[in-house]
């Protein structure tokens, strides 16, 4: 199995398209996930927006690496599809709920952190596969 590479500009697009999608998911979804962590006004702060940010960089980062392990010639949107729905599934879901579950958390914040996680990362995979090597 011979490694694709990485094409940059993907995971940079890639990590705008993600967080996008965050953008537009909490703002539907911004009174439950606020009620789901107990506090009624969001945070007003810059930080955790940069934080995502470069996160989501690191993200499409791995994710690219992962998606170039399965070789040149399968670089495409619907392996980076699946790729992305594995990766969320063996451990960012798995993280969330675990990272939740310990302090008491509301299920219901595990389970909108945990969507928008997938939206991501197949959103991620698609942008990174439909770019190609």
């Amino acid at each position: 199995m011979a490694f694709a590479g990485m094409n940059y500009l993907a995971i940079v697009v890639a990590a705008i398209a993600g967080f996008a999608w965050g953008a537009a998911y909490y703002m539907a979804l911004s009174r439950q996930w606020l009620a789901a962590v107990g506090r009624v006004e969001p945070n007003k702060s810059a930080t955790p927006f940069i934080i995502s940010f470069i996160a989501l960089l690191v993200m499409g980062f791995v994710l690219a690496g992962s998606i170039g392990h399965l070789g040149p010639d399968n670089v495409t949107v619907k392996n980076g599809i699946i790729s992305g729905a594995i990766v969320w599934a063996g451990f960012v879901a798995t993280t969330v709920f675990v990272n939740n579950a310990y302090p008491g958390r509301k299920f219901s914040l595990s389970v909108i952190d945990s969507i928008h996680w997938l939206g991501v990362l197949v959103i991620q995979g698609a942008v990174i596969g439909a770019f190609g090597v």
